[in-house]
């Protein structure tokens, strides 16, 4: 059985604003990016949406990586890795639509497709996924915006099938609001409203209008688990093999980055018992 107890350490926001155009996801996520690491050269925009982020470069000197089309996940997925490696500590895609309508984007390359509908699922369906892996592997916080339209039904009335407002839905893949840990729905006026949020921070908030306060909010939950080096001292602390493999399991974000320290603590403490015995 691989049973742990529940633990967390620091983590990286995984974000997403949601809203129609001209509600504000733009200017909303560098304010909350802001917040969430404090220094405006930390902060870079993935712009697919024709250089808009510079419409804000009078807020500060924040990075953008222009992508242009076609809007493939691996494209995304490349501008993750560059970010990445660019040690940029908050980065914001906007935005996810694109991925999944825009050019080049999930459902044109589905349309262009020869052959069976539900065949050609199964090949774009696992490029998808790949994506909302990497945004949900990167090692710095992300917040992603995702424009919604007016959504519809159809209702019969006195015999005649009659077209229904039920609310906004997100131009992306159903369920990619469910991969996030927090999902902020921004109205035309600008207010947010959680429609999705494990941090407990914002469930009975009434609507807002997000701003630097909502990122170091959000900030000191992330910080509120044990660290890295909080973990090293604890490995350090352990005389028992069973405890030492206990802790290893009670960590899982840890276990890629503390694997040397685990293994080297490991030898000791077989050295120290075989010495024991004998």
């Amino acid at each position: 059985m691989n049973l742990r107890k529940a633990s967390r350490g620091y983590t990286k926001i995984k974000c997403a604003l949601q809203g129609p155009s001209g509600s504000g996801k733009s200017y909303s996520a560098l304010l909350l990016a802001k917040g969430l690491c404090n220094k405006w050269s930390d902060i870079v925009v993935i712009d697919t949406e024709n250089n808009s982020a510079d419409l804000y470069a009078h807020l500060g000197d924040f990075n953008v990586y222009d992508l242009k089309p076609p809007y493939t996940p691996e494209r995304y997925m490349q501008a993750l890795e560059e970010c990445e490696k660019a040690q940029m500590k908050v980065i914001i895609i906007d935005s996810l639509s694109h991925e999944w309508e825009g050019q080049g984007g999930i459902l044109e390359t589905h349309s262009a497709m020869a052959g069976n509908s539900f065949t050609n699922w199964s090949k774009l369906t696992p490029r998808h996924n790949a994506f909302v892996q990497r945004i949900l592997a990167t090692k710095a916080h992300v917040i992603g915006t995702i424009r919604t339209k007016q959504d519809y039904v159809l209702t019969e009335k006195n015999g005649k099938q009659i077209p229904e407002k039920v609310g906004l839905k997100g131009v992306t893949r159903d369920g990619m609001d469910y991969e996030f840990t927090l999902v902020f729905d921004l109205d035309i006026k600008h207010f947010a409203t959680a429609s999705k949020d494990r941090t407990s921070l914002f469930a009975k908030v009434p609507e807002f209008k997000i701003n630097e306060d909502t990122g170091k909010k959000v900030l000191r939950w992330c910080d509120s688990g044990k660290s890295e080096k909080e973990v090293l001292q604890e490995i350090n602390q352990k005389y028992d093999l069973e405890e030492l493999r206990l802790l290893y399991s009670q960590y899982p974000q840890y276990q890629e980055l503390l694997k040397n320290e685990f293994s080297r603590r490991r030898i000791e403490l077989q050295e120290t018992n075989s010495q024991t015995k004998s």
